[in-house]
């Protein structure tokens, strides 16, 4: 696992040695659109996928334009704001996608997420707290090259997150590239709900076979799994990190989970 601070470019990862300079005036935060962020993240992080976005923050560099983006978002699993943040489901988000480009300053994640933050706040005064993930497994592809090595979270904790505990462990399923299926995804298509056919792309993307007329949802999900390029990987859990954007009553006096052995 990796103690560096990571960065994105063209779903690759790569790391920038701690404690490197940033020259603020050469930098500014804002809010962006839907479409400029989508398209920054699924460019260049190696899920190369995009989560149901509240707001998204864009970190802008003189002279080279989008540098970072910061999505914040619906949570996959709303119970878990309650369980590391102490708060209902409604008043949390997640920052569910934090992607910096590879030649930033070690620096510019902590000074991004400050601004990011605070617009955050500004825009959404009901939210109470930040939930993110730290993902310490490392992917590969199946020929065994690197795609990103696990993490442990430390612009978070740099950031002052607390580490609030882990996410359950559970069984991944990789794809050639190293990208894990999508279970929200996977149910979408057995339920056919809203969503399927971008589900189904995002499939034989990864290597599934389509669809066949006629096939129902569940059909062809258990055809796909069973047929199709896909490993499967036990994952011990995400770490869980924990901002307070205001300190609801609910949120005083919690103790500090003690420090998780990885």
């Amino acid at each position: 696992m990796n103690e560096q601070c990571q960065r994105w470019r063209s779903g690759r990862a790569s790391y920038r040695p701690a404690g490197e300079p940033l020259v603020p005036r050469q930098y500014g935060v804002e809010l962006v659109d839907e479409q400029t962020a989508r398209d920054f993240v699924v460019e260049h992080h190696y899920s190369r996928s995009y989560p149901a976005a509240r707001r998204r923050a864009g970190l802008f560099r003189a002279g080279r334009g989008l540098v970072g983006v910061a999505v914040f978002s619906v949570p996959l699993q709303p119970a878990a704001i309650r369980k590391h943040a102490g708060v209902a489901a409604s008043a949390g988000v997640e920052l569910g996608r934090f992607v910096l480009l590879d030649e930033e300053p070690s620096n510019s994640e902590t000074w991004f997420l400050a601004r990011a933050f605070g617009l955050l706040r500004a825009e959404l005064p009901d939210v109470a707290a930040v939930l993110a993930y730290a993902d310490p497994l490392a992917r590969e592809t199946a020929d065994g090259q690197l795609v990103k090595p696990g993490h442990v979270g430390t612009i978070y904790k740099a950031h002052n997150g607390r580490l609030a505990g882990r996410s359950s462990p559970r069984t991944l399923l990789l794809g050639p590239d190293g990208r894990a299926l999508n279970g929200r995804a996977l149910t979408k298509i057995r339920r056919e709900e809203r969503g399927t056919a971008y589900a189904e792309r995002q499939l034989v993307e990864m290597g599934g076979p389509k669809r066949m007329q006629g096939e129902s949802g569940e059909s062809y999900v258990r055809r796909a799994l069973a047929t199709g390029p896909f490993r499967r990987v036990a994952h011990p859990g995400n770490l869980a990190y924990v901002w307070p954007l205001r300190r609801p009553r609910s949120m005083a006096g919690r103790a500090e989970c003690p420090t998780i052995t990885r």
